[in-house]
Parts: structure tokens; C-alpha cells; sequence
């Protein structure tokens, strides 16, 4: 892996994360607004939950 993988990688995250607002800036901003009413706990949880799908997603393409 060298750094062109790490920058490709970087540049699908953030088609990937302005897809969204780019989209659909209304119920991006509802989504959100729901997400700041999640206590600690809650949003620990789901990136505990995106941390373990994302290294399972590694190990399927790489493994």
C-alpha cells in the first residue's frame, strides 16, 4: 500500500460524506439535528458500530 491507496481512500470519503448535503441540504440538516439530541452513550455506540464495520469491510476486500 503506498500513499496514492491512502489518498483515493481519502478522496472516496469525502465524495462519499458531501454526497448528502450536496443532495438533499434539507434532511441532511434534520438528520443532524436528530443526532445532537443523542446522549454520549448513543453516539459512542454508533462509532463503535461504523469502527467495527469499516475494519470487517477491510478484512472482506483485503483478507
Amino acid at each position: 500500500m503506498n500513499g496514492n491507496t491512502w489518498l483515493a481512500a481519502l478522496a472516496l470519503m469525502l465524495v462519499a460524506e458531501g454526497l448528502m448535503p450536496f443532495l438533499n441540504p434539507s434532511a441532511w440538516r434534520d438528520f443532524f439535528n436528530k443526532l445532537l439530541a443523542l446522549s454520549d452513550g448513543q453516539i459512542r455506540f454508533i462509532g463503535l458500530a461504523s469502527v467495527a464495520c469499516g475494519v470487517v469491510l477491510l478484512v472482506l476486500v483485503w483478507g
